[in-house]
């Protein structure tokens, strides 16, 4: 997918323009990304500039940065993204850093297929197992839940990760 636009998948309703999918990103996709991210309410203010500093150092460094993306447009709007990258130190084993789609265009499948072509370019670079992780907290009930249906199992789970009460979850998908 790299360098090109991966395809476009038809849009439900007439009124609606077809998504326009891309891995390369650019200056405009800091400001972007940090929008998208903080619009969905679910991340505090240090969490959506890390999602846009993930953009910033792939600009800067390129490649050696080890992150990619996976960036779905609807017309100029950036509607979902995913991050990804190699685990450093590990020969196959990868990372969903992020994944975020636009909250007037959850529920509609957008997070299955940004997951799906993030997978597909994982494997594509020789990936093994793929690791996520989440909040143990309530409020993040839903995201466990889309992590379980894409075949994700609970690996771990750090108890007071990210505060007192709030655990960190990690998952882990075998890709064969």
């Amino acid at each position: 997918m790299r360098g090109s636009v991966a395809g476009f998948v038809a849009a439900k309703g007439a009124s609606r323009s077809l998504l326009e999918w891309r891995s390369v990103v650019t200056a405009d996709d800091v400001d972007r990304v940090r929008s998208l991210v903080a619009g969905t309410g679910f991340f505090n203010a240090a969490e959506v500039e890390l999602a846009a500093d993930l953009v910033t150092e792939r600009l800067t460094k390129g490649v050696r940065s080890g992150y990619d993306f996976v960036l779905a447009e609807r017309g100029s709007v950036l509607v979902a993204f995913a991050c990804y990258g190699l685990i450093y130190g590990t020969r196959d084993s990868f990372e969903l850093y992020w994944i975020a789609v636009a909250p007037e265009e959850q529920r509609c499948g957008l997070g299955r297929e940004a997951y799906a072509r993030t997978e597909a370019a994982m494997r594509k670079a020789g990936a093994s197992h793929v690791y996520a992780d989440t909040s143990s907290s309530d409020r993040y009930a839903p995201t466990r839940g889309f992590y379980q249906r894409l075949g994700f199992v609970e690996q771990a789970w750090l108890a007071d990760f990210y505060a007192p009460g709030d655990g960190k979850i990690v998952y882990v998908k075998a890709l064969s």
